[in-house]
């Protein structure tokens, strides 16, 4: 019997470049997702690296329709479950195994496993899934990498994050195996802090300007 298709037709699709939020207070979930949406980002991965994390996404889904709320560094089918429950439309892991694949297949909703190597590639292409995470982008290779693996490997699409930047994003954009990049270059640790969201926006708008000249 052949491999099942990918459960992760349109994740690559959503944006060019999709923020990877880290929140420790819920309340700002809200005005943030409001400040990138403007921004002309509307796919936000909110990492469940914080207990906030899962009201977090929950605000988001609730009061930011037009948002499309994912959530990261999904690691194990309880956190699949409470992504899902919190109302994640997609699911993102740095890394993958075949109880995590299965979990994250069994949810109903689109997801990127995350690899960083070709055999990790290739064991994903076995199993029918073409859509990938490349993490940690610049740690595991950058472009120079994604670019080796675009003729042997023609059918993987990657998300690269980690390392991404407004330097860099459009290096990798311009290949032909990446559908988008994940990164936190429009979300400032001191604009966080002071809730500043129209710097957010702007910086948002500067990343969804220069992924739509690319």
């Amino acid at each position: 019997m052949p491999p099942a298709p990918s459960a992760s037709p349109s994740v690559l699709d959503l944006a060019p470049v999709i923020p990877v939020v880290v929140l420790e207070d819920a309340t700002d979930a809200v005005p943030l997702a409001r400040a990138l949406v403007g921004g002309g980002l509307p796919a936000i991965e909110v990492t469940l690296r914080t207990e906030a994390a899962p009201e977090a996404i929950r605000a988001i889904a609730d009061a930011v329709p037009e948002a499309v709320v994912g959530a990261g560094t999904v690691l194990d089918a309880e956190s699949v479950r409470t992504a899902v429950a919190a109302g994640a439309r997609f699911l993102v892991s740095p890394g993958w195994t075949d109880t995590l694949l299965e979990a994250m297949r069994a949810s109903g909703v689109p997801f990127l496993p995350g690899v960083s190597t070709t055999s990790e590639v290739v064991a994903l292409l076995e199993r029918g899934v073409t859509q990938m995470k490349f993490f940690p982008a610049e740690a595991a290779g950058g472009t120079a990498y994604l670019k080796s693996l675009a003729s042997p490997l023609p059918r993987a699409r990657f998300c690269p994050t980690g390392g991404v930047t407004a330097a860099n994003a459009a290096g990798y954009l311009e290949l032909p195996n990446v559908a988008c990049v994940g990164g936190t270059w429009m979300l400032p640790q001191d604009a966080l802090a002071a809730k500043d969201w129209d710097r957010v926006q702007a910086l948002a708008a500067e990343a969804s300007g220069a992924a739509a000249a690319r």
